[in-house]
């Protein structure tokens, strides 16, 4: 018996339409008990999977709304149980209204990720299909959209059934020789076996290779903005979100703390971070503010450095330069395009050391075609991938990282001449990593943990 569980499935705020969803044995029977069709039936003599116009009541029987009603018998729904929806209109109080007469009718309020979880543990998904639910409703760009929406339709699973099935024969094969060695059972080929071995682990690289694509394409590029203070960091920002979202002013010092967006720049989506002006701080809350500054540009992926270019380097832009350095990426900005150029050649060489130079005018808005292309070229996406087989979590690449090192061990154990039953161990380890990708094999607390991503409601 599953217990009935209960939920706003679209966010508490005004909107046109408001969903309050309901799974478990008993669902159409909590229903039932809040809902009073206008047909003069009950919810549960209706017709399956039809839209029936009807009242939503309190437990005190006070109509609260007029709302649709659609529901599903089990197996046949999203979770493989008993479902309800019913579409109300999108106030706050007839939402929570509602919810309360739910709870007051026998359902309980869902956890996060309630809804998947069961339709896992029902068979109705398998763990990567249900991940790609969360990808789905996360996505920001139209890559992770078509990505999660073809895995929800179960490609990364079909790989790994494939890769997981073929080892199956060679398993099964191992296990008959061992088993029954008086049978006449066709002896191991070793280039068959190899080739078998080697198959899975082309597949298994392919899928990981094209993990820190799709972690960029999920999670975006962390970016500092940094620079010494009016070097125009933060009017780059707003130039660059094409509105003002830091202040800017002549006063050094003015931005003290980092302030985030998110920006799509060379098909790639960035969080960028607007930082402090690097400098020798005397106000404790600007100090701070530096030190925030430099710890943002030590661990962010992609660094903008800016430099006035109106005048001479000095020795605050010595010490951006220094920091811009050490980062994993970076590109100088060389600002202020539509004032004289002050540089000396001794500055424009240690700008350049840097590796990517732009020239832009933040103010102006012009030259910021040059980053765009720099970060293109930076986190190229390189070839096509197919729709769904790009690997976006570190637990999928994890599980693909270890499928690989254990047929490796394999092909190297048997290449060497070792028996059936020492292949096996290793041939097995390759399979319960593979099947954790799907759920084949997956202990309890990582699946409580992947489903604490979700939001209530799904």
């Amino acid at each position: 018996m599953s217990d009935t569980i209960a939920a706003l499935s679209t966010l508490m705020g005004r909107s046109a339409i408001g969903i309050l969803r309901m799974s478990g044995d008993d669902a159409v029977a909590v229903a039932e008990r809040v809902f009073r069709p206008d047909n003069g039936r009950s919810l549960g003599a209706c017709r399956a999977r039809s839209i029936i116009n009807g009242a939503l009541l309190a437990d005190s029987g006070e109509v609260i709304d007029q709302c649709l009603a659609i529901f599903c018998r089990a197996p046949h729904s999203y979770t493989g149980e008993e479902t309800v929806e019913l579409q109300c209109h999108g106030s706050p109080t007839v939402l929570a209204a509602g919810l309360r007469s739910l709870f007051a009718a026998g359902a309980r309020q869902a956890l996060r990720g309630e809804f998947t979880k069961r339709a896992f543990l029902n068979g109705k998904l398998d763990l990567a299909q249900s991940e790609a639910v969360i990808d789905l409703i996360d996505a920001e760009t139209e890559e992770m959209m078509k990505n999660a929406a073809a895995q929800l339709g179960g490609a990364v699973s079909q790989r790994m059934e494939e890769v997981y099935s073929k080892l199956t024969d060679l398993m099964s094969h191992f296990h008959a020789v061992i088993d029954y060695p008086d049978e006449e059972i066709e002896a191991f080929e070793i280039p068959a076996v190899q080739e078998a071995i080697s198959g899975a682990e082309e597949t298994l690289r392919a899928l990981l290779k094209t993990f820190e694509r799709g972690r960029i394409a999920r999670e975006g590029v962390s970016c500092a903005i940094i620079g010494r203070p009016n070097a125009g960091k933060s009017s780059l920002l707003n130039a660059l979100l094409g509105y003002d979202r830091a202040i800017v002013t002549d006063i050094p010092g003015t931005t003290r703390d980092t302030v985030e967006e998110k920006l799509m720049l060379g098909g790639v989506m960035l969080r960028l971070a607007d930082t402090a002006g690097l400098r020798e701080a005397s106000d404790e809350v600007e100090k701070l503010g530096v030190e925030r500054a430099r710890r943002a540009a030590a661990q962010a992926e992609l660094v903008f450095a800016v430099f006035d270019a109106s005048r001479p380097l000095d020795a605050e832009d010595r010490s951006v330069i220094e920091a811009a350095a050490n980062a994993k990426r970076a590109v100088a900005v060389l600002n202020k395009s539509d004032l004289p150029r002050a540089l000396s050649a001794e500055d424009e060489k240690a700008i350049s050391a840097l590796g990517r130079v732009c020239s832009v005018s933040a103010r102006e808005g012009r030259g910021l075609e040059a980053l765009d292309d720099a970060v293109k070229e930076m986190f190229a996406a390189g070839a096509p991938v197919p729709a769904g087989e790009m690997i976006t979590n570190e637990r999928q690449a994890d599980a693909l990282r270890r499928a690989l090192e254990a047929l490796g061990r394999a092909e190297k154990a048997f290449s060497a001449g070792y028996t059936p039953d020492a292949v096996l161990t290793d041939v097995e380890e390759a399979m319960s990593a593979i099947g954790e990708i799907t759920g084949r094999t997956v202990r309890e607390d990582i699946t409580a943990r992947i489903f604490e991503r979700f939001c209530v409601g799904k």
